[in-house]
């Protein structure tokens, strides 16, 4: 069976990179398709060292740093890459990978990460706090995405079976394209985290400081307790404006390695969590180490967080909802058991979601050759 593997793009290694990660070692064989490849050379390893077939993007000016503003072409340079002679196609998307054409005797199989979130459900919300609500420039961005929304229906019409990495995602998938979607979560490298002796008396969050991650709620929310430390790690464009907000108990790091990160969620009393993400790979990376999780309770946080056992929600994105979340896991953090936390981040390993992965494509394989 030749088999073809298409993601979004390729400029570092985050969450979808650790999906793909997987999909790789399972089809070490497999083709690598991606709009744009600009993952430098000493941080290839995770795609086998592939060489990765790219479209015409690839070339176009400043497309290694401004490569989003090309959404518009995506597309259509989807939509070049030859397929024809594969047996199998997974796509791993988090916005126009699935869009591939493929023919009769084709399998597609779409790992989602989530639906075009700026395209749906953040499109308002977008809209408005990139200050394109009006305007022709706003019109312009509204035209687009209003495309965009169109062709991602008609291509979510082009795979044969989705796979979603959270029963959020799923109930996204179903609702914005009509598709039922098998749900398998992410592969999270727990054996990396380790659970240490004892924990300092300080509040971790970590994050690419972008609007709808939230730093900047938990941030007005720790400035209005002084007594309590919260030690922020993470780069982005919102860093300035977030850090004018906050009080002297706010400690901002900046991008941390990896290293260090793990050293920050393994001492401190519990990880924040403000994002209403698809899955959010984080707050299972702070059990892993034991650390108990502090969660705005919408979205895959609901399926990796179990309340008053690993963690506790809160029901509202405002400082008021947040506050309240913190002064009661105060009141009550000698009940968590590092152990326990621990134990349920393993649920969510990498060779659980290898085995879980083959053995849905097998499946579909088969379905797909006897014509079920």
């Amino acid at each position: 069976m030749k088999i073809a593997v298409v993601h979004d793009w390729l400029v570092n290694y985050a969450g979808s990179e650790r999906v793909l990660e997987q999909i790789i070692q399972l089809y070490p064989s497999a083709d690598l398709f991606s709009l744009i490849d600009f993952l430098p050379e000493g941080e290839r390893t995770f795609i086998l060292n592939k060489t990765v077939r790219t479209s015409f993007i690839q070339n176009l000016p400043f497309a290694k740093k401004k490569y989003r503003s090309y959404l518009p072409l995506m597309p259509l340079a989807v939509e070049q890459f030859d397929l024809s002679a594969y047996d199998v196609i997974i796509s791993s998307c988090h916005a126009v990978a699935k869009g591939v054409l493929t023919k009769s005797g084709q399998l597609h199989i779409c790992y989602c990460h989530t639906p075009i979130r700026y395209a749906w459900d953040l499109y308002h919300q977008y809209l408005k706090e990139s200050g394109l609500n009006a305007g022709l420039k706003g019109l312009f961005v509204k035209l687009v995405l209003h495309y965009i929304r169109m062709w991602d229906y008609i291509a979510a019409n082009r795979v044969d079976c989705f796979v979603a990495n959270s029963h959020f995602t799923a109930e996204r998938t179903r609702r914005i394209y009509g598709k039922n979607a098998a749900v398998i979560y992410p592969p999270v490298d727990i054996d990396v985290f380790t659970v240490p002796t004892g924990k300092e008396d300080f509040f971790f969050t970590a994050s690419r400081m972008v609007p709808y991650k939230k730093i900047d709620l938990i941030v007005e929310a720790f400035s209005k307790m002084p007594g309590k430390k919260l030690i922020v790690a993470g780069d982005g464009p919102d860093f300035r404006k977030i850090k004018s907000k906050a009080a002297g108990n706010v400690e901002f790091l900046g991008h941390q390695s990896g290293n260090m990160l793990l050293g920050y969620m393994q001492r401190a009393k519990a990880f924040v969590f403000a994002a209403e993400e698809d899955f959010g790979i984080l707050p299972v990376e702070a059990q892993a180490c034991g650390t108990p999780v502090i969660a705005y309770g919408r979205g895959g946080a609901r399926e990796t967080v179990i309340e008053n056992e690993t963690g506790i929600f809160f029901g509202e994105q405002n400082v008021e909802s947040l506050i309240r979340a913190v002064n009661n896991f105060e009141k009550n953090h000698e009940a968590f058991s590092m152990a326990a936390v621990r134990k349920n981040a393993e649920r969510f390993g990498k060779e659980r979601f290898k085995a879980e992965f083959k053995r849905f494509v097998e499946e579909k394989m088969i379905e797909y050759r006897s014509g079920a």
